[in-house]
């Protein structure tokens, strides 16, 4: 693996999850969903952009008969944001009434924007609806979330990496590093 410039590594305070211990994790939450969903062939929805990661992962790492789908949301602007007001963007291409969904999901922060999704997933009326997270922020929550399969609980500061971003950069970093101050201010 190529090694990332000094640019990103001096935009880091520090690195809290490695690359190792995520992929550690991710395969022991697709041994755990492949066992709770043996014969039941789910559908897992993931929110672009930041999630991609995690659920190629994840897929990997999940040995069952399943199925993939991807919905993309906007908010409408900053202040809509923090009320858990969002607008689809994309939806769902697969049908999920009568099946067995987990919903999948980067990080998991104030709780309001997958709590209006999961709403939404559930007036299509699935069998089951679960959720999946790598990284959950329990101090910034402000709905709580029912969250059966949870990665690592992240501070409440500012991290990029492992699809997570600042301005669209730093997704592809394989690991979780907290973002220096100066650099979350700039653009």
């Amino acid at each position: 693996m190529e090694k990332l410039t000094d640019e990103v590594y001096e935009s880091l305070q520090e690195i809290l999850f490695t690359e190792e211990q995520i992929q550690v994790k991710v395969k022991e939450l697709g041994k755990i969903i492949s066992r709770d969903y043996q014969n039941k062939n789910p559908i897992f929805v993931g929110i672009l952009k930041g999630v991609f990661f995690f659920m190629a992962d994840l897929l990997r790492a999940v040995t069952i008969n399943c199925e993939v789908d991807f919905m993309a949301v906007s908010t409408y602007n900053n202040q809509e944001q923090f009320k858990g007001v969002v607008r689809i963007v994309k939806d769902l291409d697969i049908p999920i009434q009568g099946r067995h969904v987990i919903f999948v999901e980067d990080v998991i922060d104030t709780g309001l924007t997958i709590n209006y999704l999961l709403r939404n997933l559930r007036d299509r009326n699935p069998k089951s609806l679960e959720v999946c997270t790598i990284f959950n922020k329990p101090a910034h929550r402000l709905i709580e979330i029912p969250v059966k399969y949870n990665g690592f609980d992240l501070p409440d500061r500012f991290v990029i990496g492992y699809g997570l971003d600042h301005n669209e950069k730093y997704r592809n970093i394989p690991f979780i590093g907290l973002l220096k101050a100066e650099k979350i201010h700039s653009p």
